[in-house]
């Protein structure tokens, strides 16, 4: 899954889908086989207070959830709940990012590649103690591959299946209409066929009516207020392990600055950030009593996308974006007339990282730059002559069309993103220079005109996953909405034929250098386009209670995130600050193997040999996709 912080989502900004950057994965299915390790670590002792008390680790989070169906939710805070409730076939190790065993043990393609069969564990149960099989996973994929509806959050990784079947209730087989390089990174998440054939329509259900809800990963969802909290207990029957925490909580602040009080206060234990802490915000708490802030290199993108005219797949067009942006000289203009130094010095205050290519560089085998003849650096000069081209002429301090109607645009913000707010001023600025005029439209909901197609431009923003597939294939035209106004893979509406060759090419290439250059070739054809101007890659800036969180873990350990993780290790690895090693467990008693003390604020690095995103999607906050 990936998660977007859209136009969804990372994925809206928000939507959210693995090719290792040292192609690990790649390799090892060229070879003709994968058979991964043992399962990461011991399985971790429940950790107790002194006085047996429940332990809770609350975490105050910005975004809202969309939905509690994995079929339908897009945005992180969503996806990465998902992750706790719900197994996937493989997952990453929170080191280097390689794939690990999930609910599937081991995985192997046939001589042609197009036959996958995939052993299923035999211990793990569902939390209604009936056991996980083969047929949880066959019927997943099934009902993805047959119902439009179940298809909204993860229909790209089903689309080249051709069948899917469980000849044993441990043995999984899928078979491919063409190769597929991303068969170990399906990251969807498997649901229970006894409690989900019961499911009408997939299109509406929000999974939200039941609690707890049946799952088989390291937390149960117990309760769910919308807009207020999500609730987990931990799942003392995971076959990893339980969780050392006995319960978990996100709880919902629309007002950053609150949350951040309430982390004083020792109200929450954790802060996420909208979606990370600003930097006056982590500067203030720098210095507090048994507050550590954490900061890691982005796995995600900010960014300006265009509309580029909403349509739906059979063509029907929708919405009404300003037609000046189906020009692309238009759209280079108001690329090139927009600061990004001034951007990430006074707004990030230089905890990011300069836009260039789609993917970030934390991810070193598919981070682009254009050339020096390609860039579109600052240059209002140019801008401006772009926009003479155009049929855009100044008139008087006002850019006028040949239809003889000013240049005006508006730009979806989200309004509980201080950045989106701060550097709307900016543009509002910089483009009024030029003579176009621009409404900063910050909504606490942004996905209604974003679906309608009504909208100009937006802030946009994904999480990218370790394989980039998913974030690729939110730009394709089978991403596109089957009805006008309705929620689709889509991001902003992009449909290209050039583009989406070059997405199937890649999807198809097995060896990770030649895909690795398809990919950047996709990533050179969108910067050329204007349709998506990647602005910054922020750092993950967060902050937690020392005396409620003893250890937890980042990923990658050695300068990561800790909130929206591509995996749930954070949370599952956490040990309580009353956990001695008498009473319960410590840091390494028992724990993960990939524990991991954090205490230090991670200085602004680039990960050189990196190879994992994280992303997915709506838009009602800044870090939508998973």
């Amino acid at each position: 899954m990936v998660t977007r912080v859209p136009p969804p989502s990372a994925q809206p900004r928000s939507r959210m889908r693995i090719l290792l950057a040292s192609g690990a994965a790649a390799l090892a299915l060229a070879a003709g086989s994968i058979v991964p390790g043992m399962p990461l670590g011991a399985a971790p002792q429940q950790a107790q207070a002194a006085d047996n008390a429940k332990t809770t680790l609350t975490v105050a989070v910005a975004q809202s959830v969309d939905s509690l169906s994995p079929f339908l939710a897009q945005r992180l805070m969503s996806t990465s709940v998902h992750r706790l409730m719900y197994d996937f076939l493989t997952n990453y190790d929170p080191k280097d990012n390689h794939t690990v065993p999930g609910l599937a043990t081991k995985w192997e393609p046939s001589a042609d590649k197009l036959t996958w069969t995939y052993t299923i564990r035999s211990n793990s149960k569902w939390s209604d103690g009936q056991q996980t099989t083969a047929e949880d996973a066959a019927w997943t994929f099934n009902k993805m591959m047959t119902d439009e509806g179940a298809a909204t959050a993860n229909g790209s990784f089903v689309a080249n299946f051709k069948k899917v079947t469980a000849p044993s209730p441990e043995k999984l087989v899928i078979e491919l209409k063409q190769p597929q390089a991303t068969m170990a990174a399906l990251d969807v998440p498997i649901v229970p066929k006894h409690v989900w054939e019961k499911v009408g329509d997939f299109s509406k259900f929000n999974n939200d009516t039941k609690f707890p809800i049946v799952g088989n990963g390291p937390y149960i969802l117990t309760d769910y207020k919308v807009d207020q909290y999500v609730k987990l207990k931990a799942n003392k029957s995971f076959w990893r392990g339980a969780p050392k925490f006995d319960e978990l909580v996100f709880k919902t602040y629309k007002d950053q600055d609150a949350a951040v009080a309430a982390l004083r206060k020792g109200e929450v234990s954790f802060v996420a950030g909208a979606p990370a802490l600003t930097p006056a915000q982590a500067a203030s708490l720098k210095g507090d009593k048994n507050i550590k802030v954490n900061e890691g290199p982005g796995r995600r993108f900010f960014a300006l996308a265009t509309n580029p005219g909403a349509q739906t797949k059979d063509g029907k067009k929708f919405g009404d974006g300003n037609k000046a942006l189906l020009d692309q000289k238009v759209r280079q203009a108001l690329f090139l007339s927009i600061d990004r130094k001034t951007i990430i010095d006074k707004v990030f205050q230089g905890h990011a990282v300069e836009g260039q290519g789609y993917i970030p560089p934390r991810f070193s085998d598919y981070f682009w730059q254009p050339s020096d003849s390609q860039k579109l650096s600052y240059d209002p000069d140019r801008a401006a002559k772009l926009l003479d081209q155009a049929g855009y002429k100044l008139k008087g301090d006002q850019r006028v069309g040949k239809d003889g109607k000013p240049l005006d645009l508006r730009i979806l913000c989200h309004a509980t993103d201080p950045n989106d707010k701060a550097i709307g001023k900016y543009l509002k600025e910089w483009w009024g220079k030029l003579g176009i005029g621009l409404k900063v439209d910050c909504r606490d909901d942004v996905s209604v005109p974003w679906y309608a197609g009504e909208y100009d431009l937006a802030f946009d923003g994904w999480s990218v996953n370790p394989d980039p597939d998913f974030v690729l294939g939110i730009h394709t035209c089978s991403a596109l909405p089957a009805k006008a106004k309705e929620s689709a893979a889509t991001d902003n509406f992009i449909c290209d034929k050039t583009y989406d060759e070059l997405y199937k090419k890649q999807l198809a290439e097995y060896d990770p250098a030649k895909r690795a250059d398809i990919v950047k070739q996709m990533e050179s054809w969108m910067y050329d386009s204007g349709y998506m101007n990647i602005i910054a890659y922020p750092n993950a800036v967060e902050a937690y209670r020392t005396d409620q969180i003893k250890s937890i873990t980042t990923m990658p350990e050695a300068a990561g995130n800790i909130y929206g993780q591509d995996g749930y290790w954070s949370w599952w690895s956490a040990v309580p600050a009353a956990a001695d090693g008498k009473n319960g467990s410590d840091a390494d008693s028992g724990g993960s193997s990939t524990g991991v003390v954090i205490g230090i604020l991670v200085a602004v690095v680039v990960v050189a040999g990196g190879g994992f995103l994280l992303a997915r999607r709506r838009r009602s906050t800044a870090e939508e996709r998973e």
